[in-house]
């Protein structure tokens, strides 16, 4: 099931399921309100109403209700590449990096960056597979974190490079408004299998950036959620960014950072492709 938000020919916004070239109405607030349904419950909030997909336009899929969760450094040749960019020695932490990017930082597949140039002319990009929460829990374990997984949606973390070393702490270099698409639709985790033998890419104006699978990371999924869900309840909807394979523009020679006018796009095996123009004013 791929699930969507989408705006109308009214300027509602309002949650479907995508069906082909239609979207099936979901008779509820919004995405997370559907989300957090018990899975009785969710059959019975699917609606009659049926409308042409090309008359819609897709939102971003789920607005949680707080920051983006985010994992650094979780394929071993990012690490690797980041640190002989930095002139830094290769240091793999023992726990999962955790930092996490604001709700205004989200964008819609599809729609136009808008960047400031003189707030950084070091924008770069990342190609993250994002894990959608799909149950209110707390101290989940390993075992048990796949169970709490709704869904999967491609993301990308675009990144102020400049502004990320200048602060001690990631949050300012990765919240910029505009700097955290998502979508386009939130595949149910039953559709992707195993979310750790996907091809992840990133291309910037058709030309191949990254590519890597997901099946690199450090961290794996059910150790994120373990880690990130001690002490701490995580909620239906929320989203978790697991990390970003190599060949993100600071680390190669020379660096190539996004201008204006760039195409950039996300493709996840069995999830889809993300497109997103940059603007830079």
């Amino acid at each position: 099931m791929r699930l969507v938000s989408f705006i109308d020919a009214q300027g509602r916004v309002r949650p479907g399921i995508l069906e082909g070239e239609t979207v099936r109405v979901i008779n509820a607030p919004d995405v997370r309100s559907y989300i957090a349904l018990s899975p009785d419950r969710r059959g019975a909030a699917l609606g009659s109403e049926i409308i042409a997909l090309r008359d819609v336009r897709l939102d971003v899929p789920v607005r949680p209700q707080r920051n983006i969760f985010c994992v650094g450094r979780n394929y071993l040749e990012h690490a690797k590449e980041g640190s002989k960019a930095l002139g830094l020695d290769l240091k793999l932490p023992d726990v999962p990096t955790f930092f996490t990017k604001a709700p205004t930082a989200l964008a819609a597949p599809d729609a136009t960056l808008h960047l400031q140039a003189r707030v950084s002319p070091q924008y770069d990009f990342e190609a993250e597979l994002a894990v959608v929460i799909g149950t209110r829990c707390k101290d989940v374990t390993e075992t048990q974190a796949m169970d709490v997984v709704f869904g999967y949606t491609c993301l990308n973390d675009v990144t102020a490079r400049d502004l990320q070393r200048a602060h001690l702490q990631w949050f300012k270099g990765k919240s910029l408004d505009d700097t955290c698409p998502l979508g386009p639709w939130i595949v149910t985790a039953d559709e992707v299998r195993d979310p750790h033998a996907l091809t992840i890419g990133f291309r910037l104006n058709g030309e191949q950036k990254q590519h890597s699978s997901t099946g690199s990371m450090i961290f794996r999924i059910p150790r994120l959620i373990a880690e990130l869900s001690k002490g701490m309840t995580l909620e239906p909807g929320d989203v978790i960014a697991t990390g970003t394979p190599e060949g993100v523009g600071f680390a190669r020679t020379p660096p190539e950072f996004l201008a204006d006018g760039d195409m950039m796009e996300v493709e996840i095996e069995r999830i889809g492709t993300l497109r997103n123009k940059v603007e830079i004013r």
